[in-house]
């Protein structure tokens, strides 16, 4: 990746300084000991900007993104917040889903001295903050928006979590002879939708299928004219890639039209409150999934899903998206002293632990390479529950490194 000379944005640390208190004298005019004289110890703060969804529709996502922020914080700084003497600040802002929202925060919080932020779970969002941290020259790591063109879009900006043509990779991996059949995508009309088509026509057209997309508008609630169009289009594979809160409508709109009797239907395994949306379908839909709590059994999964229950939470999809965050953050500030071009050169090529297991940071495009997950819904009392299948190992599903 080309590498511009970044200035250094403000100052990225306030000093505190701690004064010792004087032990008394024995007699007035009596010389200080030794022992008693001033002490000083420096504090460096370095503020984070978060700006996610803390509102609006992806709020929920937003949600446990934060809750695995906070848990990757108190991992990464043994429950101090702190790197040696620098104490880590956390300013979060809402962005509510909204573009614009997103870069008034992110302008706020670049003009008072912050340069590096996190989050998002929106992909158009992410790509609006992309743009001021290349504008201003701050470090960005963005959240679980997945749109494949946040990678790679400038040499600012990482991402914690996955991305579309991942997930894609992994739905192919459910499939047998791809080549002469007809896909159909069915997703909202919204960056993250628009990235999921063009995700299944690099990787499933490159392999011989035919691939149409069916693109709903974000604030539509009723799917029914939709799940007929579905099946009028008689596809052989229908790929669905849904966020948000509709997805327990457009789910029911397709179980009641008969779609996922008629036609093979693979789509990402969403949240734990969407388990129970598919209905008796459940156990007939092949699931892509990027994480869920007994996907992996590892230390750093351990701790994370133990900190967020004892918060009074549940670890969720993209927990470990907020807590790979922390742990970048963490990286970045540690070798990078609050110099943009360290903090990137810090976390280019850099392999660490986390819930999923390995994670590696992709030096030329800041993709970030990790394990997928094949699951299943099965019969769980009066609901379901995933169970593992298989492992996309990280090699077999990286995407492809984004054009220079």
């Amino acid at each position: 990746m080309r590498r511009e000379k970044a200035a250094l944005i403000g100052a990225v640390a306030a000093i505190t300084t701690i004064l010792a208190g004087c032990a008394p004298t024995e007699s007035e005019g009596a010389a200080p000991s030794a022992s008693s004289s001033d002490t000083m110890e420096e504090t460096t703060q370095v503020t984070v900007g978060v700006i996610t969804s803390e509102s609006g529709p992806l709020a929920g996502y937003g949600e446990q993104y934060l809750a695995g922020f906070e848990a990757g914080l108190d991992y990464a700084t043994d429950g101090t917040g702190m790197i040696g003497s620098t104490e880590i600040v956390v300013e979060h802002r809402d962005d509510a889903g909204d573009a614009d929202k997103a870069v008034t925060a992110a302008k706020e919080l670049i003009g008072s001295g912050v340069n590096i932020l996190a989050g998002t779970v929106s992909s158009g969002v992410a790509l609006a903050l992309a743009e001021q941290a290349a504008q201003n020259q701050v470090l960005y790591i963005s959240g679980p928006a997945a749109a494949d063109v946040i990678t790679g879009v400038n040499e600012y900006t990482f991402r914690s979590g996955r991305q579309s043509s991942q997930d894609v990779a992994t739905a192919g991996a459910f499939l047998d002879d791809i080549s002469g059949k007809d896909v159909l995508v069915f997703a909202q009309d919204t960056a993250f939708g628009q990235g999921n088509a063009a995700a299944v026509e690099a990787i499933l057209g490159t392999q011989g299928a035919t691939v149409d997309s069916l693109l709903v508008a974000e604030d539509i609630t009723e799917f029914t004219t939709f799940a007929q169009q579905v099946l009028d289009a008689d596809p052989d594979l229908v790929f669905v890639a849904w966020a948000g809160a509709t997805s327990g409508s457009m789910w029911q709109s397709m179980s009641q039209q008969g779609v996922l009797d008629a036609v093979p239907v693979v789509t990402g395994l969403g949240d734990v409150a969407t388990y129970g949306a598919y209905g008796d379908a459940s156990e007939s839909i092949k699931f892509l999934n990027h994480y869920f709590a007994g996907a992996t059994d590892n230390e750093v999964n351990t701790a994370m899903v133990e900190h967020i229950a004892a918060a009074g939470g549940t670890a969720d999809l993209f927990s470990p998206d907020g807590f790979n965050a922390a742990l970048m953050v963490v990286q970045a500030i540690q070798e990078g002293e609050g110099d943009v071009d360290a903090m990137i050169a810090a976390l280019e090529g850099w392999s660490f632990e986390g819930p999923k297991g390995t994670m590696t940071v992709r030096a030329s495009d800041h993709a970030l390479i990790q394990d997928m997950f094949q699951v299943k819904l099965v019969a769980d009392g009066d609901g379901y529950a995933p169970e593992l299948i298989d492992t996309a190992a990280a090699d077999a599903v990286a995407p492809a490194e984004a054009a220079e």
